[in-house]
C-alpha cells in the first residue's frame, strides 16, 4: 500500500470522527442551542474546538485537500457572487416561512444575537467543509456524476443533522434540502466552499432572526408562549377562596386584595385543596338544612284547622 492511500484512509477516519461529532451536536447544545435548557456557551466552544481540529488534521493528512475535497475559498469574484445570491435567496425563503407560520417577525432579544451570529457561522464552516467539500469533492474523485455527487451529499447532511427525524419540522427539512442543493452546485461552479458557508451562515442567522431559533422551529402549539399560555385561566377568571359576604361573590384567593387569578403561578398545597372540599360540603348541608325547614314550614301553614298568626 501506498504512502497516499494510507493517507487518504488516514483522512477518511478523521471525517467519519467529524460525522459522529455532528451526529452528537444536541449533546453538546451545538444544534439548538437558544432553547431552554441547552447546554452553556463552554460546551459548545468544546464541540467547536473538536470539529475544527478534526477538519485541520484531513486537512493536513490528505494528499490533496484543495484539488479533491475542494477546502478553499474557491475563485473569489465568484464565490463571492454565488455566496451573496445563496444568501438573499436563503433570507428571502427564512421570512416568507417565518411570516406564514407565525403571522409576523418574531425578533429576539438584542442580547442574543451575537451568540446565534457565532453559531451560524462556526456551524456553517464545519458543515460545508464537511458536507459540500469532503463529502462532495470525495464523491466526484471517485467517478460519481456531480448532480448525483450533489444529491448524496445532501442526503447526507438531511440524515445526520436529523432534520428528517420523528417529530421535526418538514419545512425545516425542506430549507435545508435546498441549502444543500444549491450549496454544492455552487461549490462546483466555484471550485471551493467559499460561497456555500457564506450562504449558510446568511439563512442560518437570518432563520435565528425572523423566527427566534437557531435551527429547528417548534411545531404548532408548542413554542414557549403557547405552552405559557395554556397554563393560565381564561382572561378574567377568579379563584375564590371563601365568600366575602354571603350571597355576593367571594374574596380572592392568597394574601392580596381581590384582581386577575393567579392560577398557574403556584401550586396549591393538598391542604388546601382539602380545605376548599369541606367548606363546600358545609354550605351544601345548610343550604338543603334550610331547604327542609322552609319545606316543612309551608306543610305546617296548610295544615287543617291551623290559623296563621
Amino acid at each position: 500500500m501506498s504512502e497516499e492511500s494510507i493517507r487518504v484512509l488516514t483522512a477518511s477516519g478523521f471525517f467519519m470522527l467529524l460525522l459522529l461529532l455532528r451526529l452528537e451536536s444536541e449533546r453538546f447544545g451545538a444544534a439548538e442551542y437558544d432553547e431552554p435548557g441547552r447546554r452553556g456557551a463552554w460546551t459548545r466552544l468544546a464541540w467547536y474546538t473538536i470539529g475544527l481540529t478534526l477538519l485541520a488534521a484531513i486537512y493536513v493528512v490528505h494528499p490533496k485537500p484543495h484539488d479533491v475535497l475542494l477546502l478553499l475559498v474557491g475563485h473569489r469574484t465568484e464565490a463571492l457572487a454565488y455566496g451573496l445570491g445563496l444568501a438573499m435567496l436563503g433570507t428571502a425563503l427564512v421570512a416568507a416561512f417565518a411570516w406564514f407560520w407565525y403571522g409576523e417577525l418574531r425578533l429576539p432579544a438584542g442580547k442574543a444575537y451575537p451568540g446565534a451570529a457565532l453559531n451560524a457561522i462556526g456551524t456553517a464552516v464545519l458543515d460545508e467543509a464537511a458536507f459540500r467539500g469532503a463529502l462532495l469533492g470525495t464523491l466526484v474523485w471517485i467517478g460519481v456524476p456531480p448532480v448525483t455527487s450533489v444529491l448524496l451529499a445532501t442526503l447526507t447532511y438531511v440524515l445526520v443533522t436529523r432534520l428528517a427525524a420523528p417529530g421535526r419540522n418538514r419545512i425545516m427539512m425542506l430549507l435545508a434540502l435546498g441549502l444543500g442543493i444549491f450549496g454544492g452546485w455552487a461549490t462546483l461552479a466555484t471550485g471551493g466552499i467559499g460561497a456555500a458557508i457564506i450562504g449558510h451562515a446568511a439563512t442560518s442567522f437570518a432563520l435565528f432572526v425572523c423566527t427566534g431559533h437557531a435551527g429547528q422551529v417548534a411545531l404548532p402549539g408548542f413554542e414557549p408562549e403557547e405552552v405559557e399560555r395554556r397554563r393560565r385561566p381564561p382572561e378574567g377568571w377568579l379563584d375564590v377562596w371563601r365568600p366575602a359576604v354571603s350571597g355576593r361573590g367571594g374574596a380572592a384567593r392568597g394574601l392580596g386584595a381581590p384582581g386577575q387569578s393567579g392560577y398557574g403561578a403556584r401550586p396549591v398545597s393538598a391542604t388546601a385543596q382539602g380545605g376548599v372540599a369541606v367548606h363546600a360540603a358545609v354550605h351544601a348541608a345548610e343550604g338543603l338544612a334550610a331547604w327542609v325547614r322552609s319545606a316543612l314550614r309551608g306543610a305546617t301553614r296548610q295544615m287543617p284547622g291551623r290559623r296563621d298568626r
